[in-house]
């Protein structure tokens, strides 16, 4: 049970991670500007301003599309992963539990894997000033999370056949 619990709160802390890797600002950041997967802030004077990205060729407007859509499809993977964990606690027989929700954990841990691969082969490649800010730095931890709760599924799967 202690286990059970543990996962739970390891897999609510991976979901949050997630979110604010995709949502929050910093992902590229400089000494005036933090750049995210949607938009940019500027320091102007003493205040922050929203504005868009900065233009990208299309090349890498196409390749900030595919980090945008990975990121989100890696949060709504892992929190159906959490809802489908709980349901199979609830409906399954021992011998076939977590072998869904395991299958959805691996697929987020891909897309995120996916997503901050891209990022960083792709987009701030020519930039002098600047480097990598902390949601970028969640989203990878975010990656071994998934990862390791994926293997954690496959492992209780089998403890329990």
């Amino acid at each position: 049970m202690l286990v059970l619990a543990g996962i739970v709160v390891l897999h609510i802390t991976t979901v949050i991670l997630l979110l604010v890797a995709t949502i929050d600002n910093a992902w590229w950041v400089t000494d005036n500007e933090y750049t995210d997967l949607w938009g940019r802030w500027n320091l102007i004077g003493l205040d922050w301003h929203y504005g868009d990205l900065k233009k990208y060729s299309d090349v890498q407007s196409d390749f900030l599309q595919s980090v945008q859509a990975t990121s989100v499809l890696a949060c709504v993977f892992t929190i159906l992963a959490l809802f489908v964990f709980v349901a199979q606690l609830f409906t399954l027989p021992k011998g076939q539990r977590f072998i869904f929700t395991g299958i959805l954990q691996l697929i987020a841990c891909l897309c995120i894997m996916t997503a901050a691969s891209i990022y960083t082969a792709q987009l701030h490649t020519t930039e002098k000033k600047g480097g990598y800010g902390h949601s970028y730095i969640l989203a990878w931890i975010s990656f071994v999370l998934t990862l390791f709760l994926t293997i954690t599924y496959i492992v209780l799967r089998k403890r329990n056949d």
